[in-house]
């Protein structure tokens, strides 16, 4: 019997199980409608309680309807064929025959973690694996991995070479694909590791890293729903196209309800895309920041009055710089927030003006202290010197008085040096222009930590059936109860109490970003996910490790190192491993487990050439691979670069800088300037690195041919 006939006998006998699985699935969504139609029925009683039982009836049918409705693509997914005798389908969802009997098992339930986490050291009961593709309800193929041999029954048919490589070897499309069916047994532990405490993942490039991330994710969701989908998840990842690219997986896993944040948008009503230069993002991520902060959220206000001067009664009361500024300094204590104690600056005015009020006004003239109060708050010209005086001030506008150098110098002074100043003032100098960068977010987040928010008179929430005033809208009792619901499930804007955190690749977050995370996940557990030799911080290494134990407090720590690299083939990661070593030799890098046999290929060009030969090696790559093309460039040369590939049409291609293409990956990528990367910043041979480890089967580098370039191979000064 040839193999292809094997696997047209084994797509049969898979198809059928599929077919029965979508049979039942439909079966069950007729039941649900025909509950919910059912339902509606109980209204003709006419009695308070069939309304009630009428209502609790549609509500949860229809919420039965949409779960089958999401899961329809791709359901069964794998099975288990035991040493027992038995079988086990596993899929997105769990469902049950006529009689009870398990036609599929969810993914996340116990009985399914032996399709991640048996081995042949350790098949777990486990004889024979089968991974099962599909397109809608049609199988497409089959792979399987034998994993007991002693125990297989005569005639047991297998197929393929493993799930594993049969998945990588595919195209990976625009978003990161869903890789449940593929998740081996080193990730399946990090995955199922308990919802407490911290749980660290650590690998190199195509061990898995996100996946694990977001697959623990929806695995916590489905072991503890009330505990985590009550206080919310937040996976909190290094850019916006990186947040991008995954945001199709936990829907995909059948979870909707995480929240996703670069670090440029964790701050409500910001949306940073702009990076800085390293030497500038190290300075602005160092703690020393929160200094240069606290000075200039203690000062005076840009422009503001320099005294004030009111005639009260045929006297002049005036009150200079000096006096004014004592008065901001009493009311603002260090600690204190300044949005929050402004009624303390006013009465340190009123006690300064009442003091000269008493000793230039006639006794007979004098008011009370009350009525003398009462006279300054209702003139205009005393309200007008409040507003200005002590604004109520919002991050945005601190962080631009740290732009103008007179102030920057002053604040900075025994803080920073004066290079570092330097490289702040010229940074913040298009701010108003072009909007903070990724790195300023935190600086913002520290400055609303440190100004705080005046009291807000508690808002009362509005009857969502209301239509006007005495006037309620008919509903259900479903309707109600959903709308309660949802009611109690609304989060502010900058919600603070999340169940669980998820941080992304890690190894990147500076000290003041692991601060702004750390907010937001006070109470919960965590997830912090990276790979030390990708990082590009250079900072200070201590300074950084504190601030993230600060962030994950004294939290019980399980950590996890995966050893496998399923992205890269061999041809591809050879090259990238030659140039981490360069900085790292005795760096434990991950194994890279599959070869196709195709080298990278590494063009020098002249730099006249250099477009051609980039949109060259992009046509080259949309026609070798079924996937996405990356075109990874310099920072300083992105746009540039992009400006090469406007004419291309394929939506297919996408061009990012160094610092982009963080946590990516495409099917074929074109790197263009790997010796500028090299020398970008400190931390450049790290981003080539990364850089290097992004394709998924073909690889282009393409450099400018100079005398003195340096070969992706060579090290400078050999």
């Amino acid at each position: 019997m040839t193999d292809a006939t094997t696997l047209e006998l084994e797509i049969a006998v898979e198809q059928r199980h599929v077919d029965r699985v979508y049979a039942r699935l439909a079966q069950l969504r007729r039941d649900a409608v025909r509950a919910e139609r059912d339902g509606y029925r109980l209204a003709r009683v006419g009695n308070v309680g069939a309304l009630v039982e009428r209502d609790a009836m549609v509500f949860h049918a229809a919420r039965r309807r949409h779960l089958l409705d999401a899961e329809h693509e791709g359901l069964v997914f794998g099975r288990l064929d035991l040493r027992e005798g038995g079988v086990l389908y596993v899929g997105r969802l769990g469902v049950r025959g006529e009689q009870a009997e398990p036609l599929l098992i969810d993914w996340r339930a116990p009985a399914a973690a032996a399709f991640y986490q048996a081995t042949p050291a350790q098949p777990r009961g486990v004889v024979r694996r089968r991974t099962i593709q599909s397109r809608g309800e049609q199988v497409t193929g089959v792979s399987d991995d034998l994993l007991d041999p002693g125990s297989a029954p005569a005639g047991m048919r297998v197929v393929g070479d493993g799930a594993l490589l049969a998945t990588l070897a595919r195209a990976k499309g625009r978003g990161m694909r869903d890789i449940v069916a593929t998740i081996q047994q080193e990730q399946d532990l990090a995955i199922r590791s308990p919802g407490s405490g911290v749980t660290v993942v650590s690998g190199g490039p195509g061990t898995g890293k996100t996946a694990v991330a977001l697959h623990r994710a929806a695995y916590l969701l489905y072991s503890d729903r009330s505990r985590f989908a009550g206080g919310g998840i937040l996976v909190v990842g290094p850019t916006g196209v990186f947040v991008e690219y995954i945001a199709a997986v936990l829907p995909a896993l059948g979870e909707e309800t995480a929240t996703l944040r670069s670090l440029g948008s964790l701050v409500p009503g910001t949306s940073a895309v702009r990076t800085d230069p390293a030497a500038v993002a190290v300075v602005k991520g160092s703690l020393r920041m929160r200094r240069v902060l606290e000075r200039a959220v203690r000062d005076a206000v840009p422009d503001g009055p320099t005294e004030l001067r009111l005639l009260y009664r045929g006297q002049l009361l005036r009150l200079r710089t000096a006096e004014l500024d004592g008065i901001r300094a009493r009311a603002l204590p260090r600690g204190a927030r300044r949005n929050e104690v402004r009624r303390a600056g006013i009465d340190g005015l009123f006690d300064a003006l009442w003091a000269q009020a008493q000793r230039l006004v006639s006794a007979d003239r004098l008011p009370t202290q009350a009525e003398f109060e009462d006279d300054l708050s209702e003139r205009a010209d005393f309200r007008d010197f409040l507003r200005a005086w002590w604004p109520r001030l919002l991050p945005r506008h601190v962080l631009a008085w740290l732009a103008r150098p007179e102030r920057l110098r002053r604040y900075a002074r025994g803080v920073l040096d004066p290079a570092e100043v330097a490289l702040l003032g010229a940074s913040w100098q298009d701010v108003p222009q072009r909007g903070p960068t990724i790195a300023d977010v935190a600086l913002l987040d520290e400055l609303d930590e440190m100004l705080g928010r005046p009291p807000q008179p508690r808002r009362q929430r509005r009857d969502p059936f209301q239509v006007a005033a005495g006037v309620r809208e008919v509903t259900t009792f479903a309707d109600r109860e959903r709308a309660a619901r949802a009611m109690a499930a609304e989060r502010p804007a900058d919600y603070r109490e999340y169940a669980h955190v998820v941080v992304d690749e890690s190894q990147d977050v500076s000290p003041m970003q692991w601060r702004m995370i750390g907010r937001r996940g006070r109470l919960a557990s965590w997830t912090v996910v990276g790979d030390p030799a990708q990082t590009s911080w250079t900072g200070d290494p201590v300074e950084l490790a504190q601030a993230r134990d600060r962030a994950l407090g004294r939290r019980p720590r399980r950590e996890f190192v995966l050893t496998t690299n399923y992205r890269n083939p061999a041809e591809i990661f050879e090259l990238a491993a030659g140039v981490i070593r360069e900085i790292a030799p005795d760096a434990v890098l991950p194994a890279a487990v599959r070869s196709t046999g195709v080298v990278p290929r590494q063009d020098r060009v002249a730099a006249a050439a250099l477009p051609a030969a980039v949109r060259d090696a992009a046509t080259a790559l949309l026609t070798a691979v079924e996937g996405t093309v990356g075109v990874i460039a310099p920072l300083a040369r992105h746009e540039e670069v992009a400006g090469w590939l406007e004419g291309f049409a394929d939506p297919r291609l996408r061009v990012v800088s160094s610092l982009q293409a963080k946590g990516m990956e495409y099917d074929g990528v074109v790197l263009v300037g790997g010796a500028e990367i090299r020398t970008e910043s400190e931390a450049g041979v790290r981003t080539l690195y990364v850089a290097l480890s992004r394709a998924t089967q073909r690889l282009i580098t393409i450099d400018e041919a100079r005398d003195d370039s340096v070969g992706l191979g060579e090290v400078p000064g050999r």
